[in-house]
């Protein structure tokens, strides 16, 4: 394999790892969302982030795709209960 052949497979590797990196970063506070972790950012604290970091960094597209689903489920949690005539 040359040169130029490494850097074309190595790229789109790095690139997924970083923006996943990124992903956890930015999700790190809504981790309930994804039905990971607890609820409040201020549990857990530096080694929980890096953790959710490095988990995320592989299983970012996974991550998004529950993330998605569970704010769907809520969107529809929140649409039910509208709905609902409440008894006071």
């Amino acid at each position: 394999m040359t040169p130029d052949g490494a850097a074309a497979v190595t790229l789109p590797i790095v690139a997924f790892l970083v923006f996943g990196a990124c992903f956890g970063w930015a999700t790190f506070s809504r981790r309930h969302l994804f039905s990971e972790g607890v609820t409040r950012e201020a549990e857990g604290g530096w080694g929980a982030r890096v953790v959710w970091v490095l988990l995320c960094s592989g299983l970012w597209p996974l991550m998004a795709l529950t993330g998605l689903h569970s704010a769907w489920m809520l969107a529809r949690r929140r649409a039910a209960a509208a709905r609902v005539p409440r008894r006071d």
